[in-house]
C-alpha cells in the first residue's frame, strides 16, 4: 500500500526532462541527489514537440527500470510525477504508465488556467474512476497578467477545482513564464518579489488558494558561480514569509539549501507546539501553528 502522500511532502521538486540520459536511475538507485527530495519527468518545455513521442517512450523505460529496482532495493525513492503538455497526453498517459503506478504518484498540469481547466478536471475524474494519482496544477498562464481579470478568473478557478480537491496535491506558480511575459529576469542578487509585476499575480494566486491548498514557491534559476546560494535563500525566506511551501528546483545543488530553509526555527516550533514568549491565540494563531508543526515533521527543527 503506497504511503498517503501530503503538499507538505513534495518539498525540492527537481526536474528532469523525460527524455534524459538513463543513467538517472542510477543516480536515483545509488543515492546520487541529497534527500529528501520530488522528482517530477517533464513531457513539456524541455522536450521539443517533434521529440515527444520518443520522450514517452524513453520515460516508460525509465519508469519500469525504477520500479523494479523498488521492489528489491533499498533505497531513498522519491514521490514521482511527470508534467504533461495537455488534457489529452493526460488521459492517454495515466493509462499507459499504470504498471508503474507503485512508483507514480502523480500528474503535473502546466499552464492551468481557465482556457484549459475544464478539460483537465473532465479528466481527473475519468482517471479517478480507474487509477488513484495526485496532480499539481501550475499557474503560469500570460492570461493571468491583465489585473481587471485576474482576481475574478482566480476565484472561478478555484471553485472548478474544490470540486476535485482530494486529488490535487499542491498548487504550483511559474515565475519564469509569468517574468517571460513582462521581458523582465532577476538576477542573483534579487528575488522574484522584487519584479513587482510578477510578484503581485504570485500574491494573487497564493491569496486565492493558500487558505485550503500548499502553494509551492517559483524556481530559483541560479544553482552555481558566486552568490546563487544566498540568493536563494534570501528567495525562500521571502516565499515563507508569505506564505510559499517549497521549491521547484532544476539542479540538485539546490535541494539541501530547499531543505535547510524548510526546517523551521526553534523559535517558531516552540510558539507553535507551547508557550514560546510571544502572544500566542488558538482562534488567530492556530492555522499558522498547524504549518509550522507539518514543516518540522517532515524537515525538522534547527538548532
Amino acid at each position: 500500500m503506497r504511503s498517503k502522500l501530503t503538499g507538505y511532502d513534495v518539498g525540492a521538486l527537481l526536474y528532469c526532462p523525460a527524455n534524459a540520459h538513463a543513467s538517472i536511475v542510477g543516480a536515483i538507485v545509488k543515492q546520487r541527489f541529497p534527500t529528501p527530495y520530488s522528482l517530477a519527468f517533464c513531457l513539456e518545455d524541455t522536450v521539443r514537440e517533434d521529440a515527444v513521442a520518443d520522450a514517452e517512450r524513453m520515460l516508460r523505460g525509465t519508469l519500469e527500470r525504477i520500479a523494479s529496482a523498488a521492489e528489491g532495493g533499498s533505497f531513498f525513492l522519491p514521490p514521482i510525477f511527470v508534467r504533461v503538455r495537455s488534457p489529452e497526453q493526460l488521459l492517454r498517459l495515466a493509462e499507459e504508465y499504470a504498471p508503474f503506478s507503485s512508483i507514480l504518484r502523480g500528474f503535473i498540469l502546466p499552464k492551468f488556467f481557465l482556457e484549459n481547466c475544464g478539460a483537465y478536471l473532465a479528466a481527473i475524474r475519468s482517471i479517478g474512476r480507474t487509477e488513484e494519482y495526485f496532480y499539481m496544477p501550475v499557474f503560469e498562464s500570460a492570461a493571468m497578467i491583465p489585473p481587471q481579470t485576474r482576481r475574478e478568473a482566480l476565484t472561478e478557478v478555484r471553485a472548478r477545482l474544490d470540486t476535485v480537491s482530494g486529488s490535487i496535491l499542491n498548487i504550483r506558480v511559474g515565475g519564469n513564464d509569468l517574468s517571460h511575459a513582462f521581458g523582465l529576469r532577476r538576477p542573483v542578487d534579487r528575488t522574484i518579489y522584487d519584479l513587482r509585476p510578477v510578484a503581485d499575480i504570485l500574491i494573487d494566486i497564493v491569496t486565492a488558494f493558500g487558505t485550503q491548498y500548499v502553494v509551492s514557491g517559483p524556481v530559483w534559476e541560479y544553482y552555481s558561480g558566486e552568490g546563487w546560494e544566498e540568493g536563494l535563500r534570501r528567495e525562500m525566506e521571502l516565499d515563507l514569509l508569505n506564505g510559499f511551501i517549497g521549491k521547484t528546483v532544476i539542479h540538485p545543488n539546490q535541494i539541501p539549501v530547499v531543505n535547510e530553509m524548510l526546517r523551521v526555527s526553534q523559535q517558531d516550533y516552540a510558539d507553535a507546539s507551547e508557550d514560546g514568549g510571544r502572544m500566542n491565540e488558538y482562534n488567530t494563531h492556530s492555522r499558522g501553528a498547524r504549518r509550522i508543526v507539518l514543516r518540522a515533521e517532515r524537515y525538522g527543527v534547527r538548532p
